[in-house]
C-alpha cells in the first residue's frame, strides 16, 4: 500500500545560525585548527553555505514580490512539470536543503577558504541586486561614497588573506599548487603568496639550521640528497632511451590509436628479438668466439649468401653446423664433452648443455614475460573507467599545460582531438535493426566467405607442400643457390596476394563495425599463416631430419633465414605498390585524391609470422633474433614514412583499447607455444646429425644434459642433489605439465578477478545513477510541495484581505 511522502523542513532560528557563524569563525581563525580535524571543518563549511542560503534567501524574496502580481499562480501542477526547471528557479527552502546535502557539507580547510571566496561573490552579486538603478532613484536618496563602508570590505580580504596564508603554511609545496589553482585570485597575488610563504619557510630553515647538526646527520642527509638526484637523473635518463617515442605521439595524434596499436606491437617484439638475440650471444657464441673451431671455410663471398644463407655463411657463427661440442676445463685447454677429467674441482663450462640449456632458459623467461604482458594489459584494458575514457575527462582535464613548443602543442592537439572522434565514434555507434530477410541474407554470404578463405587456404597449404617435397626429392639435381629461394619465394607470394582477397569479401560482407572487421580479417590472416607454418615445421622436423643430408640443422636454419629475408622483400614491395604506386595513380590517371588507408590486419599478422619464424628457427640458427631485428627497426621507418606520405586516416574513427591485448594474445597462443612445442620436440626427440654440431654422436640434443649430470655426480658427489633435481623435476614429464596448469590456472583465476570486478563496476554505476535520479526526484517533489504550500497561504491571505 503506499503511503505519502512528508517533508520537514527544520529551519533554525537567525540568532542560532549568527551564533554558530561567530563560533565557526573563531574556530577558523585559530592556528590550531589541522586540515585533518573534519568535524570542526565540516561545521565551518556547513555554515559558510547556510550564510550563503540566507543571502540567496534574502535576494530572491525581493524578486518573488517584486515578480508576484505578473506570475500565474497556477502554473505548478505537478512533477511532471518540475523535471525541466533550472537551478536558479529553486526556492530558498530547497536551496537550503539543497546546501545541508553531504556532497556540499563534506570537505576541509581547503573547502572552507574556497566557500569563503565564494561567500564574498556572492555577496556582492546580491548587494548589487537589491540596489536599484542609479537612474530610477531621485537625486536625494542616490548614494554617496561616503557612505559606502570601504574600510569593512578591505577588513574582511585581510582576514581572508591571512587565512589562506596561514593554511598554506601548513601544505606542502604540491599541495599549495593545487589550492591556488582553486583560489579565485590574479596570478600576481598568487604569485606574491608563493614568495611570501617561500621566505617564510626559509627564515625557519635558517632558524633550524643554527642549531647544532651532528656531522655523521649532515653527512647522511647530504648522502640521501645526492642518492636522490642521481635516482632522478637515471629516471629522466632512461626516459630518454625510450625508443620512437616522438613518432609515437605523431602517429596517435594523426591517425589514432587504432594504427599506433601496429606501431607500439612492432617495438615489442623488437624487445623479445633483442633479448633473444643477448642471451645467445653472451652464453653461445662468445664462448665459441673466444675457443673458435678450427673449420676450413673455402667458399668464397658472391653477394648471394644475403639472400640463401649458404655458401660463405654455411661454416660461420650464424648456423648450427659451425658450433662444436668441446668443453672448457681451464683457461687454456679445452677437450670432448665424452671424456670430462674426473680430478677438477670447479665446473667446466660444457658447449652442448651451453648450447641446450640457453635456448631452453631464454624460451622459459620468454614466455614468462609474455604472460606478464598479456595479464598486465588485460589489467590496462578492464580497468576502472570503461573500455573508452570519460568525454568530460577528455575535454576539461587532458590538456598537459607544460608543454610550450610550438611542434609539441600542434603534436597534443592532434593527439586529443583524434582522441575525441575515436570516443565518439563508439559512442555514437549502434547495431542497426535487421529485418529476417536481412539476417538470412547476411548469414548467407557470411557462410560463402568463410568457405572461399578456408578452401583457398587448404588450397595454398597442399600446394606448398607438394613443391616442398619435389624439391627435397630433387634437391641433388640443385646445382645453383638461386634455386633454394623458390619455396620461400611461393609461401611470400601466398602471404602477399590471399590477404586482398580477404579485403574483397569483407567489402562484400559490409561488416559496420571497423573493430569487428579488423577482427575478422586478423582470424583469417592468422589461420593461413599458422597453417602454412604447421605444413613447413612438418616437412622441415619429419622429413629433412630423416634424410642423408650431412647437417640437416643448418639446412633448416638456412631455410629459416631465407624465409625471413623473403618476407622483409615482400614487405618492401607491398609498400611500395600497394601504397606509393597506388597513390600516384589515383591523383594523376584518375584524378582523385584516394588514399589507401593502413590495413591493420595483414600489416599485424605479418609481424608475428616473422616472430614465429625467428623463434622456431632460433634452436638452428643463434644469430637469427639479429637479423630479425634489423628487419624490425628497417620495417618501423620504412612503413612509419609511407603511412605519412601514402595512407589516410581511417574513414571511421574508432577506439582501440583492446587491439594491444588481442596482439599480445595472438604471441602467445599460437605464436610463441607452437615454437615452444616444435623446439621441445626437436630437443627431446629428433636425432643430431652425426658429423656437425654441439650434439654429434648423441641419440638426442637433450641426452648431453643428462651425461653432463651423472659426470657431475660422478666427479662431485657433493652435488649429488641436483642430479636427484634432474632425475625427478626435470626428466619427469609431470612436472613440466604442472608447471604449465599452474601458468594456465594463474591466468584463467585472473580473468576471473577481472570479469568480475567488470561486473561490480557496472552495478556501481548503476546505482550511482540510480541515486543521481532520486535526488532529483525529492529535489522536485519538495519543490513542488512548497508552491502548492505558498499557494494556500497567498489564497488565504488574499481572502483575509477581502
Amino acid at each position: 500500500m503506499a503511503h505519502g511522502v512528508s517533508f520537514d523542513l527544520d529551519i533554525p532560528d537567525e540568532e542560532e545560525e549568527e551564533e554558530h557563524k561567530q563560533m565557526s569563525k573563531r574556530l577558523l581563525s585559530s592556528e590550531d585548527i589541522s586540515p585533518c580535524d573534519e568535524s570542526v571543518i565540516h561545521d565551518t563549511f556547513k555554515t559558510l553555505i547556510q550564510e550563503q542560503s540566507r543571502l540567496s534567501e534574502e535576494g530572491s524574496e525581493m524578486i518573488e514580490m517584486e515578480q508576484m502580481q505578473d506570475v500565474d499562480r497556477d502554473d505548478f501542477e505537478g512533477l511532471s512539470n518540475m523535471e525541466g526547471m533550472p537551478y536558479d528557479a529553486y526556492s530558498s527552502m530547497t536551496l537550503r536543503i539543497l546546501s545541508s546535502m553531504p556532497s556540499r557539507t563534506i570537505g576541509r580547510s581547503k573547502g572552507a577558504i574556497i566557500a569563503q571566496c565564494y561567500n564574498h561573490t556572492m555577496q556582492l552579486q546580491h548587494r548589487k541586486r537589491r540596489r536599484p538603478a542609479l537612474f530610477e532613484r531621485r537625486r536625494s536618496s542616490r548614494p554617496s561614497i561616503r557612505q559606502y563602508d570601504l574600510d569593512k570590505e578591505i577588513k574582511e580580504e585581510d582576514e581572508k588573506m591571512k587565512l589562506l596564508k596561514a593554511e598554506l603554511q601548513k601544505l606542502s609545496w604540491s599541495q599549495q599548487g593545487h589550492l591556488l589553482q582553486q583560489q579565485p585570485l590574479s596570478l600576481y597575488e598568487k604569485q606574491d603568496l608563493r614568495s611570501k610563504d617561500s621566505a617564510h619557510r626559509n627564515q625557519i630553515r635558517k632558524a633550524n639550521c643554527k642549531c647544532e647538526i651532528p656531522c655523521c646527520t649532515r653527512l647522511k642527509y647530504s648522502i640521501l640528497r645526492c642518492l636522490r638526484h642521481t635516482s632522478y637523473e637515471l629516471i629522466s635518463f632512461g626516459r630518454s632511451l625510450y625508443i620512437w617515442h616522438y613518432s609515437f605521439k605523431q602517429i596517435g595524434g594523426r591517425f589514432g590509436s587504432s594504427v599506433l596499436s601496429y606501431f607500439m606491437f612492432l617495438r615489442t617484439l623488437l624487445h623479445f628479438s633483442a633479448f633473444l638475440f643477448l642471451v645467445n650471444v653472451l652464453f653461445i657464441v662468445i664462448p665459441h668466439a673466444v675457443y673458435p673451431p678450427r673449420v676450413n671455410n673455402n667458399s668464397s663471398f658472391t653477394g648471394l649468401e644475403l639472400l640463401t644463407g649458404a655458401g660463405y655463411f654455411t661454416n660461420t657463427v650464424l648456423f648450427y653446423g659451425y658450433y662444436t661440442n668441446s668443453t672448457v676445463n681451464n683457461v687454456n685447454t679445452t677437450s670432448s664433452s665424452q671424456s670430462l677429467p674426473s680430478t677438477t674441482l670447479h665446473l667446466p663450462y660444457n658447449m652442448p648443455l651451453a648450447y641446450v640449456f640457453t635456448v631452453g632458459v631464454s624460451f622459459f623467461l620468454t614466455c614468462i614475460i609474455l604472460v606478464y604482458s598479456m595479464s598486465k594489459s588485460f589489467g590496462r584494458v578492464f580497468r576502472v573507467g570503461g573500455n573508452y575514457k570519460d568525454l568530460a575527462t577528455m575535454v576539461f582535464c587532458c590538456w598537459d599545460f607544460k608543454v610550450i613548443q610550438k611542434r609539441s602543442v600542434v603534436l597534443q592537439h592532434e593527439n586529443i582531438s583524434t582522441q575525441l572522434k575515436e570516443i565518439l565514434g563508439e559512442m555514437l555507434q549502434k547495431a542497426p535493426k535487421l529485418t529476417i530477410l536481412q539476417k538470412c541474407r547476411k548469414l548467407t554470404v557470411l557462410f560463402l566467405t568463410w568457405g572461399l578463405c578456408l578452401g583457398s587456404v587448404t588450397g595454398c597449404v597442399a600446394a606448398v607442400y607438394y613443391l616442398s617435397y619435389y624439391l627435397h626429392k630433387e634437391r641433388h639435381q640443385v646445382q645453383s643457390e638461386a634455386k633454394l629461394l623458390i619455396l620461400p619465394l611461393m609461401v611470400s607470394v601466398i602471404n602477399l596476394v590471399l590477404p586482398y582477397l580477404y579485403n574483397l569479401l569483407e567489402i562484400a560482407e559490409r561488416q559496420d563495425s571497423p573493430a569487428l572487421q579488423v577482427y575478422i580479417a586478423i582470424s583469417r590472416n592468422l589461420l593461413l599463416k599458422m597453417m602454412m607454418l604447421g605444413m613447413l615445421c612438418y616437412h622441415w622436423l619429419a622429413q629433412v631430419s630423416k634424410s642423408n643430408i650431412q647437417c640437416w640443422e643448418t639446412f633448416v636454419g638456412q631455410e629459416f633465414y631465407r624465409f625471413i629475408i623473403m618476407d622483409f622483400i615482400f614487405a618492401l614491395l607491398d609498400t611500395l605498390f600497394g601504397e606509393f604506386v597506388w597513390r600516384h595513380m589515383s591523383q594523376k590517371w584518375l584524378d582523385r585524391e584516394r588514399k589507401p588507408e593502413f590495413d591493420i590486419a595483414r600489416n599485424v599478422l605479418e609481424l608475428i609470422y616473422g616472430q614465429t619464424l625467428t623463434w622456431l628457427g632460433v634452436l638452428f640458427s643463434p644469430l637469427l633474433p639479429a637479423v630479425q631485428m634489423i628487419k624490425l627497426f628497417l620495417l618501423f621507418y620504412i612503413k612509419k614514412t609511407s603511412l605519412m606520405m601514402n595512407c589516410k586516416s581511417p574513414s571511421k574513427p574508432w577506439c582501440a583499447c583492446h587491439m594491444s591485448t588481442v596482439f599480445i594474445t595472438l604471441l602467445c597462443f599460437p605464436s610463441f607455444l607452437g615454437a615452444a612445442v616444435a623446439t621441445t620436440y626437436s630437443i627431446w626427440s629428433i636425432k643430431p646429425s652425426m658429423e656437425c654440431g654441439p650434439f654429434r654422436n648423441l641419440s638426442t640434443m637433450y641426452e648431453s644434459g643428462k651425461i653432463w649430470v651423472e659426470n657431475l655426480e660422478k666427479d662431485n658427489p657433493r652435488f649429488a642433489w641436483f642430479a636427484w633435481i634432474h632425475k625427478y623435476l626435470v626428466e619427469n614429464p609431470v612436472f613440466l605439465f604442472m608447471i604449465a596448469g599452474i601458468l594456465l590456472i594463474a591466468i584463467y583465476f585472473h580473468m576471473q578477478v577481472v570479469d568480475g570486478q567488470r561486473k561490480i563496476i557496472k552495478l556501481l554505476r548503476d546505482q550511482i545513477a540510480n541515486e543521481g535520479e532520486d535526488k532529483k526526484f525529492l529535489i522536485n517533489r519538495l519543490q513542488t510541495i512548497y508552491c502548492r504550500k505558498k499557494k494556500k497561504e497567498r489564497k488565504t491571505i488574499k481572502f483575509s484581505t477581502e
